[in-house]
């Protein structure tokens, strides 16, 4: 496990792979043998790794999107006549706006 992996676990999966480690933590404690927890834990990671790394690229693809979105707002305010501009000037922080909410959840999960 790398610490810059990003996992993204269901509620169940926490509940899942907690009580898979209590189980390993007491069969070890026992000296039995605990791969049966060892492959649970590891089938868990492996899901959420899959997963974060969607959410991941979801949510690049969501930032690269709202960027293009802020720079074509102030290209229409800089073009715009001035019956327009007031408009143009509004749409403009309504992606400025998107594209804040956007960063903050990009940062949450670290990138």
């Amino acid at each position: 496990m790398s610490s810059d992996t990003y996992r993204s676990y269901t509620p169940a999966e926490r509940r899942q792979r907690a009580r898979a480690l209590f189980g390993g933590v007491r069969q070890a404690a026992a000296d039995a043998d605990t791969t049966r927890y060892d492959r649970a834990i590891d089938r868990i990671d492996a899901a959420a790794e899959e997963r974060g790394a969607r959410e991941l690229a979801a949510m690049r693809g969501q930032l690269e999107k709202d960027r293009n979105a802020v720079a074509a707002a102030k290209t229409t305010v800089r073009t715009s006549d001035r019956s327009g501009r007031d408009a143009a000037r509004k749409a403009m922080r309504t992606a400025e706006d998107a594209l804040k909410r956007t960063e903050k959840a990009a940062r949450r999960l670290g990138l």
